[in-house]
């Protein structure tokens, strides 16, 4: 029987390189670029293949849509990470706000 415990796991690396790329649309290259720039680090198969996770698979568009609008890569990565502490921030204040309503 198989093993399907993985299948809702963001961060399991059940992508190759090659159906990443496919996936998304990018070449191959692409993601190895990323990889260079240690911006996208996918887990290594026992064979030293790359092997990426749905949840890097989501980083890389949105990466590739910020350089699609012209940002350089650093400046890809730095607002990336910016809209990520935003949205934790606006969830910590969220939590926040019901644990005093709840008082």
């Amino acid at each position: 029987m198989a093993d399907l415990s993985n299948l809702d796991d963001q961060d399991y690396p059940a992508f190759t390189t090659g159906q990443a790329a496919k996936m998304l649309g990018v070449q191959e290259a692409f993601l190895r670029s990323l990889d260079t720039a240690d911006l996208v680090r996918p887990h290594r198969s026992t064979g030293g293949h790359r092997r990426y996770s749905r949840r890097q698979l989501t980083l890389v568009v949105r990466l590739r849509e910020q350089l699609d609008e012209g940002h350089t890569l650093a400046a890809a990565a730095r607002i990336i990470g910016l809209q990520d502490q935003l949205a934790d921030a606006e969830n910590t204040i969220h939590d926040l706000r019901t644990q005093l309503d709840q008082r």
